[in-house]
């Protein structure tokens, strides 16, 4: 008999017409049967955002031919994934995958990440669920690279599951198939903005701020996804939504709290 094919669902926060899910689409279609829910338009920056204040509509369309069902939701990337599990899917799907993130969600990019707060919330749902993004911000990025390794490691999580709990973050360097070294499993590097609000006037006089910042990498590990990414390797970081800072709680204990 043959085996069924796992149902995937696919969705991103660059929208669901940006060039990244599609790359992403088209590996996961070989793969199993695909549903897509994603925004209608860019989430990025995000994070764990839903939407309480609002109402949330979701629309069937479809972007590109073939079979894969797709769904363009007007809320954030973790709304994708709430309302998929909970009103379009007619069962619990077997992946959960994200992407492919046009920039870096490596280090402490990925509690701002859409991509990577809806692979977290497909965790959070018992579904093993990885976030992939490419280190090029450019629109019209070459996703060669990513789609060769997105196969390679979601055939690799479908034959072996993630443990409950935990999500994988995927970063790919902007590099060739043949310039990438291989692929690295790592801890998240200790970086961080260094972030400064630009104060500018607008036409009509009142102030408003844009926000910059330069990433810091304080981090000299060579087990981190920093190091990886800087000397052309893959990097695979396994994330918990379990943010307990254990180590923390004995010295919590000791404070005079009765």
């Amino acid at each position: 008999m043959e085996a069924k094919r796992p149902l995937i669902l696919v969705t991103n926060d660059d929208g669901i017409t940006a060039p990244g899910i599609r790359a992403l689409i088209e590996v996961a279609k070989t793969l199993g049967d695909v549903v897509v829910v994603a925004p209608e338009g860019p989430q990025s920056g995000m994070g764990h955002a839903i939407t309480i204040n609002s109402t949330l509509r979701c629309d069937q369309i479809h972007v590109d031919k073939g079979e894969q069902i797709e769904y363009s939701c007007s809320g954030t990337p973790v709304d994708c994934v709430k309302i998929a599990v909970y009103n379009i899917l007619d069962r619990k799907p077997d992946l959960c995958l994200s992407g492919i993130n046009h920039g870096s969600n490596s280090s402490i990019n990925v509690i701002y990440s859409g991509t990577m707060s809806a692979a977290v919330e497909g965790a959070l749902e018992g579904i093993p669920s990885i976030g992939f993004s490419l280190l090029d911000y450019d629109w019209d990025a070459n996703f060669d690279a990513a789609k060769h390794y997105a196969e390679k490691i979601i055939k690799q999580v479908v034959k072996n599951g993630i443990p409950d709990g935990v999500c994988l973050n995927v970063n790919i360097p902007k590099a060739t198939i043949e310039e990438i070294k291989g692929v690295k499993v790592c801890r998240q590097a200790n970086a961080n903005w260094e972030e400064e609000l630009d104060e500018r006037i607008d036409p009509r006089g009142r102030k408003y701020y844009w926000l910059t910042g330069v990433f810091k990498n304080y981090d000299k590990g060579e087990d981190t996804d920093e190091w990886a990414l800087a000397n052309n390797y893959v990097s695979i970081v396994p994330v918990k939504y379990d943010l307990t800072a254990h180590h923390a709680i004995q010295k919590l204990n000791s404070w005079e709290l009765e």
